[in-house]
């Protein structure tokens, strides 16, 4: 569940200091679906989620920064944005376990991909989550 938590605020929750530009998308009603699997001692099922929104220009104006967030505990080691893709490496201290996150998205107007890997060491033991995302612009909002 932490790593279920922590992908929800990584993928969801992101805001940071305004970056340069703004992404490759055209407003209008997007749909997105993210798949997670996790490799560790222990099952975990795969996860897909997937949710409509009406992205205005002002929110793909603010994408680059609100998809990253610097989360109590952790530290960017590297950030990147133009208005084809934006990647990031942060590393998060917390709770007796530690993770390193790495991410990236890419953009191509009227649709948009991208991937996220989290290794961590918990109690639980040590664990690897893998989240695909992908967006489809779906028409006029």
């Amino acid at each position: 569940m932490l790593l279920r938590a922590l992908a929800s605020a990584l993928l969801i929750a992101f805001p940071l200091a305004a970056l340069a530009e703004s992404p490759n998308l055209t407003p209008g009603e997007w749909e997105f679906t993210s798949t997670t699997t996790v490799e560790g001692d222990f099952p975990i099922p795969d996860e897909t989620d997937t949710h409509r929104e009406c992205l205005t220009q002002d929110a793909i104006d603010e994408a680059n920064a609100a998809f990253v967030q610097e989360e109590e505990g952790c530290e960017f080691l590297e950030q990147d944005a133009s208005s084809e893709r934006m990647s990031y490496r942060m590393s998060c201290q917390g709770d007796g376990g530690e993770a390193m996150v790495e991410g990236e998205m890419r953009y191509f107007e009227e649709r948009m991909e991208g991937d996220m890997r989290v290794e961590t060491t918990t109690p639980m033991g040590d664990m690897v989550m893998n989240t695909s995302m992908e967006g489809e612009r779906l028409g006029d909002c």
